[in-house]
């Protein structure tokens, strides 16, 4: 199997992934309340314990991430205990690999060090050896700056920072660094070598003044309850950044989580294969230059400009709840490595706008989007074969519950896309599930139940808006193309995600509309097609 190191198509990626992990085959509205891909407990085993997407064998031979790392000698561990003006190794002794200069103490060798204790204005530094592993245990660690970083690995091959279980940790930097030079530390846990982060305990991190946890290497979260504040970037991984456990709350100013390596080839991919991450940010919630891959595991964003980002953007499993700004899933950026001219508007295209090398696809898994702008975005092309899509898209017209550049594929699983009617983006001729597209009239308000009934009356879909809409876009198993089917509103139903199964006492007939038959979008302020009343 080729390396992720070296994913550039996204095609590649989703075989890789096998589509397996918490995907549903979307044979009807109804299946989305049997979706289940609850994480596991922070703190409720290794990382090797938890079922991956990814197999832990494959991110071990594409990352640097070993499971086996986890484990230790504790009778080789060095304790130190940290105390303003008095920070020492356990026994009073010295260690040729533990330095202590004041408040700073410096860790220059491979092995396993256990930290206790607190630093009210200090610094733990790595400057170990290129190719030596440094395993550090947080115990009841809080560790705060008034000049820079408080955690900073300068040089080792891997740093483990492996949080206790029971424990409570933190981690403080400055809001102003006295040295702020190109390549100087800018996140209050800051790593130039690989990263690890593990273990049952919690950690507590205030970037005040730019990042809270960057690595300019590679970025693994195998563990641990973590909480990030930071004044730009919340967690940033350079060259990969992979959550494979724990749960992890992020508060940024800028982007949530990413990958942001924009140079070599191959690398700034970001992965989801388990845990949760639950993200606010001012900018994007999570991003990767790259591939970004939702696998397994509950990944949220609950405030953001644009919600996920990257130039192929995956989701094979798990569940993804986007909340947007603008775009709620962005295929865009990245490099363009092919163009052509989108003809035409609705059949799945976008309307006269460069098809570029971008594209999401989604194979498996729940994922729910709520935008103000385009809810589901490709600068390229789009692709659902499996899993559930559920947008709640802009009440504008400038914008689109699902705006494609080149084509939308639909193969599978269950899309009800919601928004306004003025750019309304269809499944393309390539789709072999049909589905129908509903115009209504005018917007219809917030909570109004929305259902298709069959030609005998039986109900083959109920969504329920979130916010003002005036166009739904439904595909699943349970359309038949070419047969009618009635659009009723109101009367009641009980839906996970916005959708379900309803009934029709107290609904209004509004039309009826033919499965396949798409009109094209009008573009702002023009409407599109649907039933015929």
């Amino acid at each position: 199997m080729k390396s992720l190191r070296t994913y550039l198509s996204v095609a590649t990626l989703a075989a890789a992934l096998g589509l397996a992990g918490c995907s549903v085959a979307g044979t009807t509205p109804t299946g989305v309340s049997a979706i289940s891909s609850t994480p596991s407990a922070a703190g409720s085993g290794t990382a090797s314990s938890i079922t991956h997407a990814v197999s832990l064998d494959t991110l071990a031979e594409d990352t640097h991430y070993d499971a086996d790392d986890l484990t230790w000698d504790a009778a080789s561990e060095v304790a130190v205990t940290l105390a303003d003006g008095a920070s020492k190794v356990a026994g009073g002794s010295s260690s040729d690999a533990v330095k202590v200069d004041g408040d700073t103490v410096t860790i220059t060798a491979a092995g396993t060090y256990r930290l206790s204790g607190s630093l009210s204005d200090g610094q733990v530094v790595v400057a170990a050896g290129e190719e030596d592993v440094v395993r550090i245990i947080l115990d009841g660690t809080a560790i705060a700056s008034s000049t820079g970083s408080p955690f900073v690995v300068q040089s080792a091959n891997e740093a483990i920072v492996y949080l206790e279980d029971g424990s409570s940790n933190k981690l403080t930097d400055s809001a102003n660094y006295a040295d702020q030079g190109t390549d100087a530390p800018n996140a209050a846990l800051y790593s130039m070598a690989d990263l690890t982060i593990a273990g049952s305990g919690s950690l507590t991190v205030d970037g005040n003044y730019n990042d809270g946890i960057s690595s300019k290497d590679g970025l693994v979260l195998a563990a641990g309850t973590v909480t990030v504040d930071a004044a730009d970037d919340g967690i940033v991984g350079k060259d990969y950044a992979v959550l494979l456990d724990g749960a992890y709350q992020v508060t940024a100013a800028g982007d949530g989580f990413k990958s942001d390596n924009d140079e070599d080839e191959g690398r700034g991919w970001l992965l989801i294969n388990g845990g949760s991450i639950n993200v606010s940010a001012g900018d994007d919630g999570i991003k990767a230059y790259n591939t970004l891959t939702i696998a397994a595991g509950t990944a949220t964003v609950a405030e953001s400009e644009e919600g996920l980002e990257a130039q192929h953007i995956v989701v094979s499993g798990g569940t993804a709840t986007v909340t947007s700004n603008d775009d709620g899933v962005n295929a865009s950026g990245g490099s363009t490595t092919s163009s052509t001219s989108a003809q035409g508007m609705g059949g799945g295209m976008g309307g006269g706008e460069t098809v570029g090398d971008y594209t999401v696809e989604v194979t498996g898994g729940l994922l729910t989007i709520n935008s103000k702008g385009d809810g589901l975005d490709s600068n390229g092309n789009a692709s659902i074969s499996g899993g559930t899509v559920v947008v709640n898209g802009p009440t504008d017209s400038g914008n689109g519950a699902l705006d494609v550049n080149g084509e939308l594929a639909v193969t599978g699983g269950t899309v009800a896309a919601a928004g306004s009617a003025g750019m309304v983006v269809t499944p393309g001729t390539s789709s072999t599930q049909s589905g129908v597209q509903v115009a209504l009239g005018s917007s219809v308000p917030a909570g109004t139940v929305i259902q298709l009934a069959d030609s005998s009356g039986n109900v083959v879909a109920a969504f329920v808006t979130t916010k003002a809409t005036a166009s739904l876009v439904f595909s699943s198993a349970a359309i038949t193309d070419g047969a009618d089917y009635t659009v009723y509103t109101g009367g009641t139903a009980t839906v996970s995600a916005g959708l379900g199964e309803g009934s029709l006492d107290g609904a209004t007939e509004q039309g009826t509309v033919t499965a396949g038959e798409y009109t094209a979008a009008q573009g702002p302020g023009g409407g599109g097609g649907g039933p015929r009343w």
